[in-house]
């Protein structure tokens, strides 16, 4: 290599670099990213304090990564370059075929025991029946898909041990799913169970509770003459890992919206809906079942019987639906944002039984669960 070739590549690299630092420059910042479903860093205020700390170095850092000029497409380029290297890991993300599964890690510190023990907890101080129902991720029940040697904890042993939990009665999501592993049950770039699998998770649910009789075949739901609410759904597990070259998956409605739903966002109750299709024109289209997150929602139906009190996560919204054709009354407790007793709560409005019912990833890292003991 001539000492002119070398200084041309050595000005050629500082020209790029110094093109992307103005670039960035006169970019405006952006407040989130649609692509990966969350707020940017924006850029931080200078204090002596700060820079002392190495607070204002950490935030300068995640402030020039987030705003970098077209962010999405150089990490899908990456992703992409790691893929013809033969990784099929990206940021926790395995990429199994056209399908992408979240790894499952370890709980820290015992949080998974400490949490069952508060669901054993709950139970005595309930004056109804109390059922754990943990959801196992696809990284179970699409366990064969795994890259070969891939880590992933095992939630079949955590689910056996809390089916011997005393005081509470399990429900067999992970039986209902494993019969089920050939079908779609989950979606293919995002971590939750699609409407299928919400399905079979009822059914699993409604036989726990002696009431499977009462479970309806798949034909007596709209979804055999009505298409897909979406065909354009990019989960959240396309957004951490990169991938963004899988086909994106399409959402289903399958029970009618008409029940009277009520939401308390902010404290005050507010007329509701089984599905908020505004989420389906945004990038976090599941929050379209119920409109998403929330401390309390109560879905009500004047023909049926028995009052449920679910203790959700996210997986529980796109079940929900399901129960509403059945019971009088549906209630969802989130924990996160939900402050109280959930005995309390359920004394309160007559709940004829609770349902704790969340994924195993989201059961072994909620701290919130200890509410469950007041």
């Amino acid at each position: 290599m001539t000492k002119a070739y070398s200084r041309f590549l050595t000005a050629f690299f500082c020209l790029f670099l110094g093109g992307i630092l103005v670039w960035h420059v006169l970019l405006p910042d952006r407040a989130r990213s649609e692509t990966e479903n969350r707020v940017l860093a924006q850029r931080p205020e200078f204090s002596w304090s700060a820079l002392a700390d190495g607070s204002f170095t950490k935030s300068v850092e995640d402030y020039f990564a987030d705003q970098f000029p077209l962010r999405d497409g150089w990490t899908g380029l990456k992703a992409r370059a790691e893929q013809g290297l033969g990784k099929r890991e990206f940021n926790n993300v395995y990429l199994c075929g056209g399908a992408l599964i979240a790894k499952v890690k370890p709980p820290l510190e015992g949080l998974d025991e400490k949490n069952l023990r508060h669901a054993a907890g709950l139970a005595e101080r309930a004056e109804v029946p109390v059922y754990l129902g943990l959801i196992p991720s696809a990284a179970e029940i699409w366990k064969d898909r795994l890259p070969e040697g891939a880590e992933s904890w095992d939630q079949a042993a955590f689910i056996a041990r809390a089916a011997e939990l005393e005081g509470v009665t399990p429900i067999d999501f992970l039986g209902a799913l494993r019969a089920r592993a050939g079908e779609d049950v989950f979606y293919r770039t995002d971590h939750h169970w699609t409407t299928l699998g919400a399905y079979y998770g009822y059914a699993a649910l409604m036989e726990a509770l002696g009431r499977g009789e009462e479970v309806l075949e798949q034909e007596a739901y709209e979804r055999r003459s009505f298409p897909p609410v979406s065909n354009g759904f990019q989960g959240t597990l396309y957004s951490q890992s990169g991938v963004h070259w899988l086909e994106p998956d399409s959402m289903e409605f399958w029970v009618e919206d008409r029940f009277q739903v009520t939401s308390w966002r902010s404290g005050r109750p507010e007329e509701s809906h089984l599905y908020d299709y505004d989420y389906l024109g945004e990038k976090d289209k599941y929050s379209a079942f119920l409109g998403g997150n929330q401390p309390l929602c109560v879905i009500r139906n004047d023909g049926g019987t028995g009052r449920i009190l679910l203790i959700r996560d996210s997986y529980a919204d796109s079940l929900a639906p399901f129960l509403a054709r059945h019971f009088e009354e549906v209630h969802l407790l989130d924990l996160r944002y939900y402050r109280g007793s959930a005995a309390a709560y359920g004394a309160e409005n007559g709940v004829d039984q609770i349902v704790i019912l969340q994924s195993v990833p989201n059961f072994i890292t909620d701290q919130n669960l200890a509410l469950l003991g007041l």
